[in-house]
């Protein structure tokens, strides 16, 4: 059975999964730049900058300086299509996937406190 959160226990559960994500790990995601992971690593690839960017109805560059970001922190790649070169296709990477992991298992933690 699923469970069912009122507004005020939504918001207690995100405080608490951010407060502790941001005591264990040192990396400091925006929220658009969590957006953006969870994107590449929950939908099927491929993934493209310009793909991205009409997703989340921003343009290219606000995708291009997220995934710096995140590229410097090891958690994508990205490399040129090679059928269509004007094309950024963004990888997934280990560390972004055990990153992703870790945070789901936090979620489901910080969860089951609640019921």
């Amino acid at each position: 059975m699923p469970l069912e959160l009122s507004a005020s226990q939504a918001l207690g559960l995100w405080h608490s999964v951010s407060m502790q994500q941001v005591k264990l790990d040192g990396r400091d995601l925006s929220l658009r730049q969590l957006a953006i992971l969870l994107e590449i690593y929950l939908v099927p690839p491929p993934h493209t900058v310009r793909g991205l960017a009409a997703k989340l109805d921003v343009t290219k560059p606000v995708i291009t300086r997220a995934l710096d970001t995140m590229g410097a922190l090891g958690l994508v790649t990205r490399e040129r299509d090679e059928r269509d070169r004007r094309n950024v296709i963004i990888k997934r990477t280990i560390d972004g996937a055990l990153y992703l992991e870790r945070l789901g298992d936090l979620i489901i933690g910080r969860g089951r406190t609640l019921t």
